[in-house]
């Protein structure tokens, strides 16, 4: 079986050539080994304005208009030189003395022995592309000048969360962070705040939309920030989708720093917060100071109503039975009394907490103490938590009583090592806050009993409060727990979980 070859170039007639050349919509322009012009179409003469009689014997370079630097025809003849074609762009001059830009494609033609013979230059005006590439390429620079300018970070994120484009204001707050994508910390904080997906991905939607977001790091004050999230379309700039159109929806993010601000705010919130728990601390004293007098007489009292009961079984004389049944109705009135004078927990209505605020807040607090008797603090908060449902002042008093006991702890006569380190984490399904001293720790014959009411590990007694029975109170009614574990080396470890629903 026989194939068909394609037609050759052999039998194409030379006047189809000529009819192609003619007909091309491109300048096209034939020279000799000096450049000398022996044949241009008419696209030549419609661009440059020179008819083939005015062209044909002239140089090409009668063209050239004088602005084009040297070395670009250096380089052009460079090439030429070693049989390479070339291409570039020269400004070139019409026959009535118009400027334009030309880009060029001019290939050296040899003959069978290898020698360069011809040129055949081919041109195109570029001029209106040019200026509209100069217009889009103005306008970047104008935008990414105005971006860079803006007080505010700036990052455009990819649906894999990937910052794919960011400003000034971003880089310095990498920087200043010491994060690789400060974007993914502040949108899980977002994320954290706002407890649910974010707005639909339509372009030009708001995702969210000033939100005020904290971003803690170990050993240095949190920063604050306002944010913002747009969702942008970004066109597929391929070739299949020139026809069928084809997008992807992007997240700008803007993030302005209000840390100074929040500061400013931070010293009055702090002051009436300080104010706030001094008075529940008066009015704790008060509830321990009365609880313990109720739990002391109630041991005579139940002793007493004992040794009556065993007198009415014996049936013993009424007059002391009677005089001690009074004492008894006393005894048990003023107890009774003792217990109706303890104040009430305060009312507090339940709301979103972050428990490094919290944490945050108690460290403020007991700054001075700690300085005091030479505690040194380690603080290590993960970034950002996820914000729990619970009574904020509660959950303060809980860690604070947790922090004063491990201060305590510490403060020993003699005690050297004072250190006291603090973590915040999110763990499966809840946070944990593990506070962890380097006093003399906590004998696991009485692990359990410390959350006892009034009891103590000291010998000599101390103080007996309920500290850390109402911490852990606290914790069991945000669905939470407090346990004690042996620390290596001594010391003391709690740990305090707190669910992020509560079951």
């Amino acid at each position: 079986m026989k194939t068909r070859d394609s037609t050759s170039v052999s039998q194409i007639p030379a006047q189809v050539f000529k009819q192609v050349v003619d007909q091309a919509d491109l300048a096209v322009s034939i020279t000799d080994a000096a450049a000398n012009i022996l044949y241009v179409n008419p696209a030549f003469t419609r661009i440059t304005g020179y008819a083939p009689g005015q062209a044909v014997g002239k140089n090409e370079s009668m063209l050239s208009h004088k602005v084009t630097p040297a070395a670009v025809y250096q380089a052009l003849w460079s090439k030429l030189a070693a049989r390479q074609s070339w291409t570039g762009r020269l400004v070139n001059r019409r026959a009535g003395g118009d400027k334009y830009l030309a880009e060029l494609l001019i290939s050296p033609v040899t003959d069978e022995q290898g020698k360069v013979i011809h040129f055949l230059g081919l041109h195109r005006d570029v001029t209106e592309l040019h200026r509209l590439e100069s217009e889009v390429r103005n306008q970047k620079a104008m935008i990414e000048s105005v971006v860079d300018a803006a007080p505010v970070a700036m990052a455009l994120l990819d649906e894999k969360h990937t910052v794919v484009v960011d400003n000034q204001e971003y880089k310095k707050l990498m920087a200043d962070l010491a994060m690789a994508e400060p974007a993914t910390v502040i949108l899980d904080a977002v994320r954290a705040d706002i407890g649910h997906e974010m707005g639909a991905a339509v372009p030009g939607g708001h995702a969210f939309l000033n939100r005020e977001v904290r971003v803690d790091r170990a050993g240095r004050a949190p920063r604050w920030f306002s944010c913002s999230g747009i969702w942008v379309r970004r066109d597929d700039g391929g070739a299949d989708s020139f026809f069928a159109e084809q997008n992807s929806v992007y997240l700008l993010l803007l993030a302005m720093e209000i840390t100074e601000l929040r500061a400013q705010q931070e010293k009055s919130r702090m002051a009436a917060l300080q104010a706030m728990l001094a008075e529940e601390g008066r009015i704790n004293v008060l509830r321990e100071t009365l609880a313990a007098a109720a739990f002391q007489l109630e041991g005579p009292v139940n002793v007493m109503k004992t040794v009556l009961a065993t007198m009415e079984r014996r049936g013993n004389g009424l007059p002391a039975g009677a005089a001690l049944a009074d004492a008894v109705k006393a005894a048990q009135e003023a107890v009774d009394t003792l217990r109706g004078a303890i104040p009430d927990q305060s009312e507090e209505l339940p709301t979103t907490v972050n428990l490094n605020e919290i944490v945050h807040d108690v460290l403020n607090l007991t700054t001075g103490r700690m300085l005091a008797v030479g505690v040194s603090v380690g603080w290590q908060p993960q970034p950002v938590l996820a914000a729990i449902n619970g009574y904020p002042n509660r959950l303060r008093s809980m860690v604070k009583a947790l922090i004063d006991n491990a201060i305590e702890a510490m403060n020993g006569k003699g005690w050297r090592e004072r250190e006291l380190s603090i973590v915040s984490r999110s763990i499966a399904d809840g946070i944990e806050i593990v506070i962890e001293d380097s006093g003399a720790g906590v004998p696991a014959a009485v692990r359990l009993r410390v959350f006892e009411p009034f009891f103590t590990t000291k010998r000599n007694g101390g103080h007996l409060g309920t500290g850390l029975t109402s911490a852990l109170q606290v914790a069991q009614d945000h669905g939470g727990a407090i346990e004690i574990d042996p620390r290596e080396g001594g010391g003391c470890r709690v740990r305090v979980f707190l669910p992020l629903k509560r079951s």
